[in-house]
């Protein structure tokens, strides 16, 4: 089935498509000023003509109302006069011109006398080549004169113009459109460049740019986008690598537990606590189960692109108060009524993550507070993180050597989490010295 026009004009190239369109629009452009100017210079010279002819008809007829009329009537430009008195008799002509059969009859040249206007007569039935242009003009004593000019110099220049328009027309548009096309592939040539670039980046040459012309347009800026767009996916891409390795890194641990308490199990069943051997293996899948949580926590967040599941009021107080009853060692201060927007599981897991820190590592009581204006505080009074660190720590798989000693240390994973469901609900969160501890804020803006 062969092709539509409409399928096939799409699929020709750029070049190709400006070039015609750019062609089709000058030649529609000048096709109608070719028009216009044969237009406007037929009327400019036509208004020549019969002003000239209706000046040398004032001229007769100054002269036919004094008597004064010379025999024959001279006039200096060819124009054609005849003098026809109340009967309709014609007195005085130029020279050449009838003497007994008016250029126009009597009904005709009332018509004219009434309107004002010249008129085209054909002159031929005179013995006059070409057409000629009559002016009418009455005298005293029922005397009319009548004026003609020949007009066929005029339209053999107006001829002569059109056929000038005819064939120049065309070859303008050819030449116009070969520069056009010169133009585009000149002004294309930057995308190509950009395209060429593009099919050179592989997986093994993810670090590459694009060319960026040095032109400030909008292939520029386009090449500038792209560039930053391949930054993002390659930083994106890094740490989707670490998140990978990190995470395999994490398992092996754990697994590796299980397995050598395992084969020990099995090695040497008589000898073994099964029990004993049990917890270990338990505390292990537990430990498992919980990055794993983490892991899917961290994806959901970055399928959703920082955007939380649900936006629907919650009641953060109530939310603060739910979880902080599940610890007995986290003691609520203050817990004023606030209202937000998001995901009521979210904001519960990130005072979770926060409450579980800061009950690992503080010596006494945890203390949390939530006042009106949407600041959630978390603190302990434990030894606290270094001030160059405590930004450090919401990066994924990030554990301070204090915190890798320990058994239940996690993964590295909270307070990443943290930020990123904080973020999401459009909040911040950073640490503060507690003097002596740590203390978590978050803030979240609360409906008003």
């Amino acid at each position: 089935m062969a092709d539509s026009p409409l399928t096939w004009w799409r699929r020709q190239t750029l070049r190709f498509r400006l070039t015609c369109v750019a062609a089709a629009v000058l030649a529609l452009a000048l096709a109608v000023s070719a028009s216009v100017l044969l237009s406007v210079l037929s009327s400019t010279l036509i208004d020549g003509v019969d002003e000239s002819t209706r000046q040398q008809a004032q001229s007769v007829r100054v002269q036919a109302d004094a008597g004064t009329l010379p025999t024959p009537i001279s006039t200096h430009d060819g124009t054609i006069v005849q003098v026809i008195d109340a009967k309709g008799q014609i007195t005085d002509v130029t020279f050449g011109a009838d003497r007994l059969v008016p250029l126009l009859g009597a009904q005709a040249r009332a018509e004219l006398l009434r309107t004002g206007e010249a008129a085209y007569l054909d002159g031929r039935p005179y013995a006059i080549p070409g057409p000629l242009r009559v002016v009418m003009i009455s005298a005293d004593h029922g005397v009319t004169v009548l004026a003609a000019r020949p007009i066929s110099e005029i339209q053999k220049s107006l001829s002569t113009a059109g056929r000038v328009l005819f064939v120049g027309t065309p070859l303008l548009i050819i030449l116009l459109a070969a520069a056009s096309w010169l133009v585009i592939g000149r002004t294309l040539r930057p995308i190509a460049a950009l395209r060429r670039g593009a099919a050179d980046i592989t997986h093994t040459a993810r670090s590459r740019r694009l060319p960026v012309p040095e032109a400030r347009d909008e292939v520029h800026s386009l090449a500038t986008t792209l560039n930053d767009m391949l930054a993002r996916l390659e930083e994106a891409e890094q740490r989707q690598r670490a998140l990978v390795s990190d995470a395999a890194h994490e398992l092996r641990s754990p697994l590796a537990s299980i397995r050598l308490q395992l084969e020990v199990a099995l090695g040497h069943p008589q000898g073994q606590d099964w029990q004993e051997t049990a917890e270990g293996v338990l505390e292990d899948a537990m430990r498992l189960s919980r990055l794993a949580e983490d892991l899917l926590a961290l994806a959901r967040l970055d399928e959703r692109g920082g955007v939380p599941g649900r936006r629907e009021p919650v009641q953060l107080d109530e939310v603060v108060r739910q979880t902080v009853e599940r610890y007995g060692e986290a003691r609520l201060t203050v817990c004023d009524p606030v209202l937000v927007t998001g995901d009521a599981l979210d904001l519960s897991r990130v005072l979770t993550n926060l409450v579980d820190n800061a009950i690992r590592h503080t010596s006494g009581k945890v203390e949390v507070a939530l006042t009106a204006d949407g600041v959630l505080t978390v603190t302990d009074d434990g030894p606290g993180i270094p001030v160059e660190d405590r930004e450090r720590v919401f990066n994924r798989f990030t554990r301070l050597d204090s915190g890798r000693s320990r058994d239940e240390g996690g993964a590295g994973l909270g307070l990443a989490i943290v930020r990123e469901t904080v973020r999401a609900h459009g909040g911040t969160v950073h640490l503060e010295d507690a003097s002596p501890g740590l203390r978590a804020v978050v803030r979240l803006p609360p409906v008003r």
